[in-house]
């Protein structure tokens, strides 16, 4: 069995992504990607049905097995709420991947693929990766280090000259297959303060050969593949890890109110976050969940193995998920315990699935908020303006979903997804096990140590609708002018 968890979006956020990693020759720096919200591009806002949609595919996706599962715990997963720039091969062409903290690898779409997308509606032009076009490229035999490491020993009739294959089958029917190689990829190393210069480093990713279902030839938010941050040794965190590149921590944090992010790998500094320790052996960034609280009162008379982990039970933080998915003996009590202050309330439905109603006042003044709480005392608060979100004039939804009316395995699964981790500092720290978070301005800046050096480094944060907006902007001036200099000439003639 295995699963998959991934990346991060709040009610509809633009993200940004920063990444600090260590220069070849063990020279530590810091690396920036810059990340698009597949929800909002350009202005472009998604329906509720989509956002839903995503995470009901996605969900199945987690609680489903998968063939020769990726380093025995991690699979790619379906493009995701965000992409970044990256640059792979010699010379080095552009790809839009999305980053996925929890899937396991770095594939892309290849040269001669099956059923690969070939536009996206992202307004990105997506490129099919050629190995035999780059000088740099290199072969990954299924007799390789790497390819004996991802599946816990060389694979049936492995022989010299035989690629080292992946391949993933998800619960929803998509699929995702192909080879491994080895080549540069091309990254933004911060220099300074703010400051960026190219880097290049060797990693082995995935050269996607066939695609299916929603991995396949639809141009809806269609990357050109998926950039993996999981726990498997077949990530490229794992791999410049064991390198002494980079240490094996990450963070992140989305800007609900201005848009944009930040995304970093190495050892925050500032600010400190408590934390609390992940389950040991589960394939996805799970914790232990204790108690939860509404409004100052933990709810009471909650079945004992609610907070069980293991099988398809425990709490996931999934970045990936844009809402938040609640077994019915959560979900029900909880519901009941934040509407007991709005009695009058009259609740409609939107879209066949949302809970929603008008309210003209404060919404922070009118509902409580929610505490989860942690073992070794973290809590993670969820304010009303987090878990509730306006999709019209005083019109407002529940972000809480009741994820014990799907009809998949894994009904009595928490997953907490970006409803209620933006707007928050979230570290991952897997040398130590643990993760923490903390309330924090996504918009400002954080610190990260140079591992060699000692240094510190401020990173900010970043919003690349901002250069989607110029790119068009652009586009409108250099129009205006041509059509300018056509009425010249057409009054000249």
């Amino acid at each position: 069995m295995g699963m998959d968890v991934r990346r991060l979006a709040a009610v509809v956020v633009v993200a940004a992504v920063t990444v600090l990693a260590v220069q070849l020759g063990g020279v530590s720096g810091n690396l920036v990607f810059k990340v698009e919200n597949k929800f909002r591009i350009g202005g472009k806002e998604r329906t509720l049905s989509a956002l839903k949609a995503h995470d009901d595919r996605r969900r199945g996706r987690i609680l489903s097995s998968v063939d020769l599962p990726l380093g025995g715990n991690g699979q790619p997963s379906e493009t995701g709420l965000y992409f970044a720039k990256i640059g792979l091969g010699s010379p080095s062409k552009d790809y839009y991947v999305q980053v996925d903290t929890g899937s396991d690898i770095l594939w892309v779409n290849c040269a001669g693929c099956s059923k690969c997308p070939t536009k996206s509606d992202l307004g990105i032009e997506l490129t099919l990766f050629d190995p035999a076009k780059s000088e740099t490229s290199g072969e990954v035999g299924c007799n390789d280090d790497y390819c004996i490491s991802t599946y816990d020993g060389e694979l049936p009739g492995c022989k010299s000259g035989i690629d080292c294959q992946y391949s993933v089958t998800y619960g929803d029917g998509s699929s995702t297959s192909g080879f491994f190689v080895k080549d540069y990829v091309q990254l933004e190393q911060a220099t300074g303060n703010l400051q960026t210069g190219k880097l290049n480093t060797s990693i082995i990713f995935g050269c996607g050969a066939k695609q299916s279902g929603d991995l396949g030839s639809s141009s809806e938010a269609a990357v050109d593949g998926i950039l993996g941050f999981g726990q498997a040794n077949s990530s490229m965190l794992s791999q410049l890890a064991a390198a002494g590149k980079v240490k094996k921590e990450f963070a992140h944090c989305l800007d609900v109110v201005k848009g944009g992010g930040i995304f970093a790998i190495g050892d925050v500094v500032s600010p400190i976050v408590s934390t609390t320790p992940l389950v040991p052996k589960m394939p996805h960034y799970n914790v232990n969940l204790k108690a939860v609280e509404v409004g100052g009162d933990v709810l009471q008379q909650l079945p004992t193995d609610l907070f069980e982990t293991g099988g398809q039970r425990g709490t996931i933080i999934d970045s990936g998920t844009t809402l938040a998915y609640l077994p019915s003996d959560l979900f029900e009590p909880m519901m009941a315990k934040i509407l007991d202050q709005q009695q009058g309330l009259q609740l409609h439905t939107v879209e066949d699935q949302f809970s929603c109603f008008k309210f003209s006042q404060n919404i922070d003044d009118g509902f409580p908020p929610v505490k989860f709480h942690f073992e070794n005392s973290l809590t993670l608060t969820v304010y009303p303006h987090e878990y509730l979100f306006l999709i019209r004039e005083d019109t407002w939804c529940f972000g809480w979903q009741n994820g014990g009316v799907q009809s998949h395995d894994g009904k009595q699964t928490i997953l907490l997804g970006d409803l209620v981790l933006s707007g928050k500092l979230v570290v991952y720290d897997m040398e130590n096990q643990t993760i923490g978070w903390t309330e924090y301005n996504c918009s400002s800046s954080i610190k990260i140590k140079d591992e060699k050096s000692g240094e510190v480094y401020s990173i900010g944060a970043h919003d690349i609708s901002l250069a989607f907006s110029l790119t068009a902007g652009r586009f409108l001036t250099y129009f205006l002018v041509l059509f300018a200099m056509l009425q010249i000439l057409c009054k000249l003639n």
